[in-house]
């Protein structure tokens, strides 16, 4: 029989209230007083309500999924990040082995697409949550295909040892020693991209925007292999090629003065 409180009888249920459940609770209270304002809260009263609300295990999610980039996919309106992994941004760029830049990310992004497109439904197994308040993952195919792993062993993404403790090593070693997806050419693993981006977005020294530094330039961009519309990434680089190479002048087929119209 439950104890006698001062509100009346406890049931034996709730005392049988367990530690995690328990926790979710206060993290829900407490998040609904911050909510309405009943109680002010400082960063490191922020910082423990998110670490009760990772223990809200959400439980496993099945379903079709959709792509949202190389490492992040959307199963019933849930956005998951798959856990150990790193794939290229949307907006990164890599050079192929003839020194022609592409979109990586992009690729990335379609290549997932049709590797999930042919075994469905995706199974993801919760893991955490990240910072942004995803769902952290471990994901398989319906045959059970690993989608990360995949994606290492293709060259489509990186082992991320910060969060994985190396389980896509040997993934990434025959991706590297076969030279399969980015390990074809050059790139920058995409946490250092994110890295410099974000630092660069905040240099006080960073140019106007649409204007490009001539140091920028001259480290970027060269003559050499020449391009095709395709293959440029900006106006400010078409424009170099037009106004610096031989060959720029095909980029301006009307002769308007504008380069690859597509992009400028």
């Amino acid at each position: 029989m439950g104890k006698i409180t001062r509100f009346g009888r406890q049931s034996a249920e709730s005392g049988r209230l367990g530690p995690l459940r328990a926790s979710i609770w206060i993290a829900t209270c407490l998040a609904a007083l911050v909510a309405v304002g009943y109680i002010n809260v400082g960063r490191s009263d922020l910082g423990k309500l998110q670490i009760l609300r990772s223990l809200d295990d959400p439980g496993p999610l099945e379903g079709v999924a959709l792509v949202i980039d190389g490492d992040t996919i959307e199963i019933h309106g849930r956005r998951v990040r798959l856990n150990g992994i790193d794939a290229p941004e949307s907006s990164q760029l890599c050079d192929d082995a003839k020194g022609f830049r592409y979109h990586c990310g992009a690729k990335a992004a379609a290549a997932l697409r049709e590797f999930l497109s042919k075994s469905r439904p995706t199974r993801c197994q919760f893991v955490s949550w990240d910072r942004y308040g995803r769902y952290v993952g471990s994901c398989t195919r319906v045959d059970a295909v690993s989608v990360a792993g995949w994606l290492v062993e293709n060259g489509h993404a990186l082992d991320w040892p910060k969060y994985s403790s190396g389980a896509y090593a040997s993934q990434q070693a025959a991706a590297k020693a076969s030279k399969r997806g980015i390990w074809i050419g050059v790139f920058q693993a995409p946490w250092d991209w994110r890295t410099n981006h974000r630092e660069a977005e905040h240099s006080p020294s960073k140019p106007p925007l649409g204007l490009v530094s001539p140091h920028a330039l001259a480290q970027s961009w060269s003559c050499q292999p020449r391009r095709t519309c395709p293959q440029i990434s900006s106006c400010d680089e078409a424009n170099w090629y037009l106004n610096n190479c031989s060959w720029g002048g095909k980029l301006d087929r009307d002769s308007d003065g504008l380069p690859c119209e597509s992009l400028c």
